[in-house]
Order: structure tokens, then sequence, then C-alpha cells
């Protein structure tokens, strides 16, 4: 990837714009949560890359032939059934944890969904190998240990992926598992079990009259009487859109308690967001279950793909976010649906007791790191050869990991050098841009701030 040389002023111009275009709105509606937004993304040069995947795109589009998008998925390994691939859209180092299946295990794999759509199956992989530089760059590993790095997860997927297309069985190919996760991501897994439900309902609730009730404080917010009723026809309306599996017991999605929330991380910023208290599956206090009701936003990747079927699949952001999901993760949360409020399409889903993040805080040494980078891989293949056209939804209807397989064959050799050079190349871009960024905010030229 070939960076245009701006100057310092420029490259900050054209940072405003794109944050313009992508934050505008929100910033000006609440631009309290986009002052903590911005400050957790002057933290570090990792934490401004999470927060930018609108710039990473905006950056490949200009790199795309014709520099406007219009092309943007032509390039390597790219045709015409593997530029139509169904994408995380924010794939990153950070963005992996446990969560507990619709089958009731525990399985580590990638999460957070909210910039799910379709398109060039590199783009995921160029944007977690970008990271890894990252990782890397901030653990003190040289250009040559950065290069391996990315290197093994190269590898990884491209053999999970050929593994996968060639009929693997499933216990060749097992998901990670308290059974079959090593290393990091076992650990997570065993944190994620030590974990209960009551655990997570003393942190938000009380008992109040023999009831459990919101807890005042600790982000959550009290709501008046219209904008309860407006939450609860949201909430009937996403009772519509669950499986029938999942409302086997009526008295499950009985509501105990409404309430507003603040403070749900640098990628959600100005959304307008709602946690729910509902019975659960049994009537003994302990098994409250919390679902919340979040605003979904248009994805970055949407505003550099321009195949209006994929645009007009959606109904709104909500669906395109839940159908995603439910695509790119088997067995995904059964509480997950989605709804409308103010004419804003909405994500439904369970404040899990269960989520556990990879914590790259304690991961240093570098065989330990290659090994978590290939486990990664592993799941970024897995991720994209489960939505095709066995996942039910007509939008990629091929065996993607069949096209994406073929390929690579076409070019073996070159696949892990173009993911290394693009890394390296992008970090230091990312790099510099969180310097530019730090910067503009400190001395008050973010618009609007």
């Amino acid at each position: 990837m070939s960076v245009p040389q701006l100057s310092d002023e420029q490259r900050g111009e054209e940072i405003l714009s794109v944050f313009d275009t992508a934050f505008g709105e929100l910033l000006a509606a609440d631009p309290a949560a986009f002052r903590v937004k911005f400050r957790k993304m002057a933290a570090s040069a990792f934490a401004f890359y999470r927060g930018t995947a609108c710039l990473f795109y905006h950056d490949l589009a200009a790199q795309s032939p014709g520099g406007d998008g219009a092309r943007a998925a032509a390039g390597p390994y790219l045709d015409e059934r593997t530029s139509r691939v169904w994408i995380h859209g924010d794939l990153h180092a950070e963005n992996f944890g446990t969560y507990m299946d619709s089958n009731g295990r525990l399985i580590f794999n990638v999460n957070d969904f909210d910039e799910a759509y379709v398109g060039p199956f590199t783009w995921d992989v160029k944007r977690f190998a970008a990271s890894v530089a990252l990782v890397g760059y901030a653990k003190a590993l040289g250009d040559r240990q950065i290069t391996e790095l990315v290197s093994v997860y190269a590898h990884a997927y491209r053999e999970r992926v050929h593994a996968l297309a060639t009929g693997a069985k499933s216990d060749e190919v097992p998901p990670f598992t308290l059974d079959t996760a090593e290393g990091p991501l076992l650990d997570a897994l065993r944190d994620a079990r030590s974990l209960t439900r009551f655990g997570l309902l003393e942190s938000m609730t009380e008992i109040r009259d023999f009831e459990r009730r919101f807890a005042p404080g600790g982000g959550s917010v009290e709501l008046d009487a219209a904008t309860r009723y407006k939450v609860l026809a949201a909430f009937d309306g996403y009772l519509e859109t669950l499986p029938e599996s999942s409302l086997a017991r009526p008295d499950s999605y009985r509501v105990k308690d409404v309430v507003g929330r603040r403070g749900i991380g640098i990628g959600s910023a100005g959304l307008p967001s709602y946690n729910i208290l509902l019975e659960g599956n049994s009537d003994a206090l302990e098994n409250d279950v919390v679902i919340y009701i979040k605003q979904a936003q248009t994805p970055a990747v949407s505003r550099h793909v321009t195949d209006r079927a994929i645009r007009g699949y959606f109904a709104h952001e909500g669906h395109r976010t839940v159908i995603s999901q439910r695509a790119l993760q088997a067995h995904a949360d059964p509480w997950l649906g989605w709804t409308e409020l103010d004419g804003a399409g909405q994500l439904v889903a369970e404040v899990s007791p269960y989520a556990v993040d990879l914590d790259w805080g304690d991961i240093d040494d570098p065989e330990e790191i290659a090994q978590v980078v290939a486990d990664l891989g592993r799941a970024t293949a897995a991720m994209h050869a489960a939505a095709d056209d066995q996942s039910g939804e007509s939008l990629v209807p091929f065996s993607t990991e069949r096209a994406i397989d073929a390929a690579i064959a076409a070019d073996e050799e070159g696949f892990a050098p173009m993911l290394t050079d693009f890394a390296h190349t992008y970090a230091a871009r990312a790099r510099e841009d969180h310097r530019i960024f730090v910067d503009l905010f400190r001395n008050g030229r973010i618009p609007g701030l």
C-alpha cells in the first residue's frame, strides 16, 4: 500500500473531513460523549486505530483504482465472489473474546459485529494484520518479529480456509472451547466460566419489595414515562424477530425494569442505549436476564461498497447488524434480535455474564503472541466460512471458503507478503495519524468539541 505524502496539516484536514462524515451528526447531538471517546482514542495508537475504522476504509478506497472507492473491491485475491463475502468490518486484535452460545457452550471467537457488512475478505485480514503490527510495536518487537507474526496469521488463516474448503470434519477444525483452546484463549474461557449471572445482577441491580430492579448510579439513567413507553413498544417489536426456539417460555420476557445507559465503549459514542431487566428462564431472582437496546450505526465499510443489492437487503442498521452476526457467528446469542425506536434501527442482545475479552496486557513472549495470532487466524477463517450459502441467508449464495481458497491458491506465495507489507505500512500511518489527531484534539481543532 502506497501512502500519499501529505503534510501534517493536510493529513489533519483529511482526518477531520472523514470524522465529519462518520461522526458529524452524532457528535453534534452529544459532544460530551465524543470528548470521552476521543480521550480514549488519544491514549495510544492502537486505541486510535480501534476507533477509526472510518479512516481505515477511506484510505483503502483512496488507494483503489480510481481513488474514489467506486472500484475499492479491486485488488489481489479479489474477484466477483471474494469481493462479496460477509466480513466483520472492524477486525482487530482486541475484537475477540468469550460468549455462551445457544447450546450452552462457552466459545472463544470473534466478537462485536457492529461494523459487519458484505465486502472483500481481504479488508478484514488487512485490518487485523495492521493491528498486529501496532500491538507488536507497542510491545517493542522488531520489524522482523512483526513480519513473522503477520505471516503466522496469514498461514493459519490460509490453512484453515483450505481445510474447510476441502471438507475437513468438525473434529479437525473445532471451535475454541474449554476442551480445545490453549494458552491465553483457554485462560479467557476459564475466567468466563468463573463468572456467574448472579455476579452480573449484583453489579447492576438490587432487590426492592421482593423484586429485582436496576440500582441507581453506575451509568444507569432513569427514564421519563414517555421514553419508557417508547422503549417498551420497541421491545414488543423485538420479540417478533426472535427465533421460535427462543420463545419456549413466554414468562422469560416479562419486563421488570427499564433504564437508559451511558458509557458503552469507543465505538458507540452518542448512540442512545437502554437496559431492560427480564424474568429469565425461571421465577428465581438469580435467573433474571439483562438485555440492551442500542441504536445501530452505519458501518464504515458500507460507504465504500457500491452494490445496491447489499444495502437493499437490510431493513435498517439494527437488522443488518443482527443478520450479519447470525451469519458470521455459529449458534449466536439466543437473545439477539432487532427493533426500531424513533425511526432508527436498534440492535438488541443480552448483557452477557460470560463475556471476557482477550487481554493482551500480559501476552508479551513472542512465542506466546505467535500462538495467539495463529489461533485468531483460524478463528477469522472459520468466521468467513460460516457466512455463506449454508447460513440461511441468500445474500452470499456460494461457498465462501471455496471461493477464498481458490483465490489464494492462484498466488499462494504472495498472500503472506501482501499482508506483511500492508501491516507495516498502515501501522506506521496509524501511529502518525494518532500523533496528528492528539495535536488536533488538544489544541481545540475538532469542530463541535
